[in-house]
């Protein structure tokens, strides 16, 4: 799998959830959906990646997923942002995603 992000995109992120931000999770999120198969694609700033998480080739910052998610995505798909919408997008050439991509910031924060 290839995520690409736009130089827009990463500059946002920083923004948003600082500089150390830099190791994301790709995930289909049923949480709260009702459905397990019907996911809504979400990234989440996590510390490090779980046991068995896969690595997908990314610019700007590390990209993990779960090997039972990658069903539900393309090989190659692009991460950018919208300052008018202020929302991130997630599209590849077959298909968007979203076009108001969720990020969570899911790490441990010491006090």
């Amino acid at each position: 799998m290839i995520v690409e992000w736009s130089e827009a995109a990463l500059t946002e992120i920083a923004s948003r959830y600082g500089q150390e931000a830099r190791i994301w999770k790709l995930a289909s999120d049923s949480e709260g959906c009702g459905c397990a198969m019907n996911g809504v694609a979400a990234l989440w700033s996590i510390d490090a990646p779980e046991a068995g998480d896969l690595q997908a080739e990314s610019n700007g910052v590390e990209v993990w997923y779960e090997k039972r998610h990658e069903v539900f995505f393309d090989e190659r798909m692009r991460v950018s942002y919208d300052p008018s919408k202020r929302a991130f997008k997630l599209a590849s050439d077959g298909q968007i995603y979203s076009n108001q991509l969720r990020l969570e910031d899911r790490r441990n924060k010491e006090e």
